[in-house]
């Protein structure tokens, strides 16, 4: 497994971004959280995010049914008890997305619009489903999809950890072959605006290692967010 990750403040003065890249003899793990709320309390959130999941992960005895569920639901209780700790029940809040690798299968669970993909044969296979206003838009047939990067409503999330739940929020997806799997990505609003699929499976095609997959497509965020109030952007690259 060949896997790089780069987090990156973009313009912003704090980055709100975590991101956890783990391996034991037969399992993988990667997360990437994107905080919300501003002046270090979107960062405690994420950062909560990341820390729970390296903690879970490091019990041997993890059940790879339940992990990905059990750990967001950790996190977000974690977040509530930060929150009421530091009477910031607004501001402390993020996304989260995450890759379990295990037994020659793969999981996928997340919340918000923080990214997955899956690629084969230089395609996406899979695309997690932001939980967004304009992704809401695209699934009702009222926009297109390649709307959504510049929807004016595109920062308006309908899913968070660090909000109270009458049900949980996340979606986890069905179990995936990883020999069906060509390479993954995971990454924050910050870095899919400023990629599209197009490239992504371009830089993709023309790279044979995870790191170089990931500095090109970095390289074309750094470019199409040149001049602009660039967000903190955060990716995972990982090639089977």
């Amino acid at each position: 497994m060949d896997y790089a990750f780069v987090s990156n403040l973009g313009t912003r003065d704090y980055n709100e971004d975590s991101v956890v890249a783990l391996e034991t003899d037969n399992k993988s793990l990667f997360v990437i959280a994107d905080g919300l709320g501003g002046h270090g309390k979107g960062e405690v959130a994420s950062a909560i995010v990341t820390d729970t999941f390296k903690k879970c992960f490091e019990n041997e005895n993890i059940d790879d049914d339940t992990f990905i569920p059990s750990t967001i639901l950790e996190s977000q209780s974690s977040i509530l008890r930060e929150q009421k700790a530091q009477n910031a029940p607004f501001e402390m809040k993020t996304t989260c997305a995450a890759l379990l690798i295990s037994n020659g299968m793969c999981r996928i669970g997340h919340v918000g619009d923080t990214r997955a993909y899956v690629f084969k044969k230089n395609k996406v296979k899979v695309r997690t489903l932001d939980h967004s206003v304009p992704q809401m838009l695209v699934m009702s047939g009222e926009i297109k999809e390649k709307h959504i990067r510049n929807h004016p409503d595109r920062n308006r999330l309908l899913r968070v950890l660090g909000i109270k739940w009458d049900s949980p929020l996340y979606e986890v997806s069905e179990d995936i072959p990883l020999s069906e799997c060509q390479a993954f990505l995971l990454c924050s609003d910050g870095f899919w605006e400023l990629c599209d699929e197009k490239m992504m499976c371009y830089f993709l095609k023309k790279s044979k290692y995870a790191d170089e997959w990931l500095n090109m497509m970095s390289d074309e965020v750094n470019k199409n967010g040149k001049g602009t109030d660039m967000d903190n952007f955060t990716a995972i690259t990982i090639m089977c």
